[in-house]
């Protein structure tokens, strides 16, 4: 009997361990929760002044929520400052640029991976470091260019400067990525006859779909985002996006009406938001994808 409860008395520790580990979820999920109110504030606070009726915003009352919210705003933004057609320069903006990385990045991807070149890894971390530069410091030098060759004010000239943005990400991601497929499975598509880029399109990209999407979204949010190449090289109101027109948005000589421009925010933010809901599973996806292998 002894020797019986000698054994057992380890076992009586066991529900400390437990209870320790109920404390340990609790106190994460507390922090969960204040991160979440934390990043929850500033969005509702847009939200509250993108109701406020002007005549209400005019008194310069602080309130939590507006005694008379209004969906006006977002009419008067979209209708009558034209906010609708700055999204569309946005999407086609965004649009032209993932497709123009896509190409970009997975070649070059693929071959900072597969191919036998010296120095590979000193030639990725300078494509990472470029992504990094000040991009001030790159304005002057790209107006110019884009000035020379007529690409001022156009979607296609301010899609080849946001490639700075994206491509080294893409590039990254996707050398990664590719790096991880295992060589046979291509050499057995050359022996039959493939060629490297047909194996590269008929087998590499449907292996690497995921990392492609993911590469894809991310590019898409870069663009979508960028505020000082388009200040920089769109000229013309009719051209602008959305986050240049944000700030003109109905600015007088002697007011700023932020409800306005607040609800200029939210009609700016809520595709991305559409976009990170639905596709959040393939982003986790490609950025896992060969993780385990």
């Amino acid at each position: 009997m002894t020797g019986i409860s000698a054994l057992a008395k380890p076992r009586a520790g066991r529900p400390g361990r437990g209870s320790a580990r109920r404390w340990r979820h609790r106190w994460a999920a507390l922090a969960l929760a204040v991160i979440t109110v934390v990043f929850l504030v500033p969005f509702f606070w847009v939200l509250s002044q993108s109701l406020e009726p002007t005549a209400e915003f005019s008194k310069n009352v602080s309130t939590l929520w507006p005694a008379h919210p209004t969906l006006g705003n977002y009419y008067t933004v979209l209708i009558k400052d034209s906010f609708s057609r700055s999204i569309l320069s946005s999407f086609i903006v965004a649009a032209i640029t993932t497709v123009i990385t896509l190409v970009l990045g997975a070649l070059a991807g693929y071959a900072l991976s597969r191919l036998p070149i010296r120095g590979r890894g000193l030639v990725l971390g300078f494509v990472i470091l470029a992504g990094f530069f000040p991009l001030t410091a790159m304005m002057g030098p790209l107006f110019e260019v884009m000035s020379h060759v007529g690409l001022l004010n156009t979607y296609l000239g301010l899609s080849i400067a946001d490639l700075i943005y994206t491509v080294p990400l893409t590039t990254w991601l996707l050398a990664s990525l590719f790096g991880q497929i295992p060589m046979e499975i291509e050499e057995a598509a050359l022996v039959d006859g493939a060629s490297r880029l047909g194996a590269v399109w008929r087998i590499i990209v449907p292996l690497a779909a995921p990392a492609l999407v993911t590469a894809a979204i991310f590019s898409f949010l870069l663009v979508w985002n960028d505020f000082a190449f388009s200040l920089a090289f769109l000229q013309t109101a009719n051209r602008f996006t959305a986050p240049l027109s944000i700030v003109m948005l109905s600015q007088t000589k002697y007011q700023v009406f932020y409800n306005l421009t607040d609800a200029g925010v939210l009609l700016t933010a809520l595709p991305i938001f559409v976009l990170v809901l639905f596709a959040q599973r393939r982003i986790v996806s490609g950025l896992t994808t060969g993780a385990l292998r």
